[in-house]
């Protein structure tokens, strides 16, 4: 198994405006265009890269120029974007808005150069003095507030927004079964404690980094079977669900949950952590409920989801990326490790 990371394929879906959405196959479907969501992700991933190339140098810069692009005058984000350069819908402050702070945060503390710093760090704060309704928007903006912090820790914007996205989040349950702060298990779910362990070492809140590592470690309990990783699939899972596999299983779950134990990592020094990070990495290269890689080294893409029998054919941003940023966290933590 490598934790080779290869960028060939993120820019095989990039043109000179951003990122497109969704592939057929390997190839770009470019009637579907561009959205903030998956531009952000691009930004959180090449900004994570050490000593990029000035090919992802370039890249960055223009997935940068495509979020400040999508923010409107009081901090709310535009997500869709057509080829024409059209945006598609109105601001707000859902998923992207929060996807949208991950990336600026997270530009902001480690893109490569002090300009593109800057420029990331000003509009973080343009949209981090408002809120959103919506607990896994304000998760989202969590993880990019967080990432200010550990470059900036005294920058108030980013504590404050932190503070208010534990608030969001709630109170775990005292249900030892299901001790999690919403009624399903839905999408991207290892964000939630990655959020709380930041912000247990950010602010510092030692309540929100025990709350955060009690989840992950439920989570992986929950999403483990046999030694294997087996995320929530694409309907969700509740208290009373069915414990079997479920299908469609899609990249972003292990990606969450690589991101999370390599956060729990860094937080505990603990490699019971590298474990969960090892099998989210896994997963990618076939350990998983069907035995069926995700990874297609020919392009170096990531396939759409892991189905009942197989795999879909489709290797779309979301899923790309998820794969860069586990095998990122791969190559820099469990290379050096043996279990």
């Amino acid at each position: 198994m490598t934790t080779t990371v290869s960028f060939n394929h993120l820019l095989r879906l990039s043109d000179d405006i951003g990122l497109f959405e969704h592939a057929l196959g390997s190839v770009p479907r470019r009637e579907y265009g561009y959205c903030v969501d998956d531009v952000a992700r691009g930004l959180v991933v090449l900004s994570r890269e050490p000593s990029p190339p000035l090919e992802l140098v370039r890249l960055l810069e223009r997935y940068l120029t495509f979020v400040l692009a999508a923010q409107a005058p009081d901090g709310t984000i535009v997500n869709r974007r057509g080829t024409d350069g059209r945006w598609l819908d109105n601001p707000e402050v859902g998923d992207c808005w929060g996807r949208a702070l991950w990336g600026l945060g997270t530009a902001a503390a480690l893109a490569p150069t002090a300009r593109l710093r800057a420029l990331a760090r000003e509009a973080f704060h343009a949209s981090a003095a408002r809120r959103s309704p919506w607990p896994r928007a304000m998760t989202f903006a969590a993880l990019g507030a967080g990432e200010m912090l550990l470059a900036h820790p005294d920058d108030t914007a980013a504590r404050a927004l932190l503070t208010d996205a534990v608030a969001a989040i709630g109170p775990i349950g005292d249900d030892p079964a299901w001790p999690w702060p919403e009624p399903t298990l839905r999408y991207a779910n290892a964000a939630v404690p990655e959020a709380l362990i930041l912000a247990g070492i950010c602010l510092p809140d030692p309540a929100a980094l025990a709350n955060g590592l009690r989840l992950l470690a439920w989570l992986l309990h929950v999403e483990t079977r046999g030694g294997t990783l087996s995320p929530t699939p694409v309907a969700g899972r509740s208290p009373r669900g069915d414990r079997r596999p479920g299908f469609d299983q899609q990249p972003i779950e292990a990606a969450a949950i690589a991101d999370a134990c390599a956060r729990a990592h860094a937080a505990t020094g603990r490699n019971r952590w590298l474990t969960g990070l090892g099998r989210a990495h896994g997963w990618f290269f076939g350990e998983n409920d069907n035995g069926t890689p995700l990874i297609d080294v020919a392009t170096g893409g990531c396939h759409d989801g892991l189905e009942p029998e197989g795999c879909n054919a489709n290797q779309g941003a979301e899923s790309t990326l998820a794969l860069l940023s586990t095998a990122q966290h791969a190559r820099r933590l469990l290379a050096p490790w043996t279990p």
